[in-house]
């Protein structure tokens, strides 16, 4: 009998041990003591598991250890990942593979593990030529657009890979099949947007605007418009957050696009009217102009339209019917404009040379004009008050006239690069950010020229006598009483630095690049020489 401690329960010291068990018993109330056979495990994790220890857990009698929970976790994730980007079961299979392979089997946890399982996926997806827009696997990782790109940057650097150029036309088809803001639309209406995006696509890819951009924001701007060509309530707004792109960057792609078709307007009769703000009224015809245009061959002027598939009849009664500026009836322009052209189109030139028939933007300029001159209906029509045709042009309809969209265009199609450039869309330009350089540099040569005059006035006074000398100084004091005040002349910081490389003599080529502060420390701050 155990004398040493009480029992738990009638705190008599009667505490037995029992012969079966080994537990010590209480023979007054016969209550079994806790934790008096108690045998201590020996041999570590690799031991007999304990009674309540949960199998999968890390610590002691854990069946995994450190490094094995960590590859469970991480292989987790990637599947998570996988799951949220809707890649195939073979797809994740490659983006597990190229993980273990850049992580030399390690796996790791931390912040940077996420955004490598994207940059892999990334790179997985364009290997295979397939769409994954970036922004959605950052919207997904967590991070920024840049951190995302430098980890793939080390991912292909690592593996010594070289990804395929981005399609940008196959975003585009991606997006319209893909996002839920397009399915309550027919059939009919996607394959119609479709080739109309992939042709404005691809002239926006011939006018350099996706050159330096994120492709995703011109493929935003370039579906709302198509999709306002079809009489679909598409905002930017909600194509922006579809796309994980900024609205603002949307927005600016979207004007860029606008104002590019209004200088390929400039070629139609009416051209000086079209402006951003009436551009997509004009767009039908401004469209239908492009595609004819991107039929015929490339630097030919005046191409045949029976050559490209047009109907002259059709092409031109639609453009001299154009109720958006003339406010004419669309029915009964039409009419008279077939009517018309049907009983010119017959004329003995025509008959006698079927295949010499060609027209250019300056004859069509003068079928217009006679046209109005013998339709007085039209003529009359045409004279009204820019009241009434406000008035007309809330209720306008793109879809009253003819079917303007033909679909006949290669532009409708996918091309190469080199075939994009070869077509002739009526418009060839230069690129955004060539024509703000040059801008900038023409600012730059004034500037210059003027810094050079202020510096002449003030070193030789008298040989610059004859100027007014207004822009000596930077401010000049004016009495007025007993107060002076100063008047600012208009010289910036750019003007004193300028100024300051010019006493330096430095060379104005180079003071035209704008590379300020590198000219100020090799030739004005140059400590080396002190």
């Amino acid at each position: 009998m155990d004398a040493s401690r009480p029992c738990k329960s009638c705190r008599q010291r009667t505490l037995v041990p029992d012969d079966v068990t080994g537990n010590m018993v209480c023979t007054s109330c016969g209550v079994v003591q806790d934790f008096d056979n108690f045998q201590a495990h020996i041999g570590g994790i690799t031991g007999p598991a304990g009674t309540y220890v949960r199998v999968g857990t890390a610590g002691t009698g854990s069946t995994y250890n450190y490094k094995e929970n960590k590859i469970y976790e991480a292989q987790k994730l990637i599947g998570d990942f996988m799951f949220k980007l809707g890649l195939s079961r073979s797809k994740s299979d490659e983006v597990k593979v190229m993980v273990e392979t850049v992580t030399e089997g390690e796996y790791g946890q931390g912040n940077w593990f996420p955004v490598l399982i994207g940059a892999c996926a990334y790179v997985v997806m364009r290997k295979d030529k397939k769409i994954l827009p970036i922004e959605e696997v950052v919207d997904l990782v967590g991070c920024d657009v840049y951190e995302l790109g430098r980890m793939i940057n080390r991912v292909l650097d690592f593996l010594d890979l070289k990804l395929p150029e981005f399609d940008i036309v196959n975003s585009l088809e991606h997006v319209i099949r893909k996002y839920p803001m397009f399915n309550r639309i027919s059939e009919d209406v996607v394959q119609r947007m479709l080739k109309q995006g992939m042709f404005l696509m691809q002239c926006l890819i011939k006018w350099f605007l996706t050159t330096g951009r994120r492709p995703m924001a011109v493929v935003a701007a370039v579906l709302v418009f198509v999709g306002e060509l079809n009489q679909l309530d598409v905002k930017i707004e909600v194509v922006a957050k579809e796309l994980h792109v900024s609205v603002v960057t949307c927005r600016r792609r979207y004007k860029e696009l606008l104002e590019r078709l209004v200088k390929v307007a400039q070629a139609l009769p009416w051209g000086e009217d079209v402006t951003v703000k009436n551009i997509l009224k004009n767009a039908p015809n401004v469209i239908q102009y492009m595609e004819m245009k991107s039929m015929s061959q490339f630097g030919q002027k005046g191409k045949s339209f029976e050559h490209v598939g047009f109907d002259l009849t059709e092409v031109v009664g639609g453009c001299v019917s154009k109720e958006t500026e003339y406010g004419v009836d669309s029915h009964t322009t039409e009419n008279c404009t077939v009517l018309y052209f049907e009983a010119n189109l017959q004329s003995p030139m025509r008959i006698k040379y079927p295949d010499k028939f060609q027209i250019s933007t300056e004859c069509l300029a003068m079928i217009y004009s006679k046209f109005l001159d013998e339709v007085p209906l039209l003529k009359a029509t045409s004279e009204r008050s820019k009241d009434n045709k406000r008035k007309r042009a809330g209720s306008f309809d793109l879809h009253a006239c003819t079917d303007w969209w033909k679909g006949k265009s290669d532009l409708s199609k996918k091309l190469l690069l080199k075939q994009v450039f070869e077509k002739d869309v009526g418009l060839d330009a230069s690129p955004p950010s060539f024509d703000r350089g040059c801008l900038a540099s023409a600012r730059r040569r004034e500037k210059i020229k003027a810094s050079k005059l202020r510096i002449q006035k003030i070193m030789h006074p008298l040989v610059a006598d004859a100027g007014d000398g207004s822009d000596i100084c930077v401010s000049k004091c004016i009495k007025s009483g007993k107060k002076q005040r100063k008047m600012q002349v208009d010289i910036d910081w750019e003007d004193l630095i300028i100024e300051t490389l010019l006493l330096h003599n430095v060379k104005e080529d180079e003071i035209e690049k704008g590379h300020y502060n590198v000219l100020m420390d090799l030739h004005v701050f140059d400590y080396g020489n002190v």
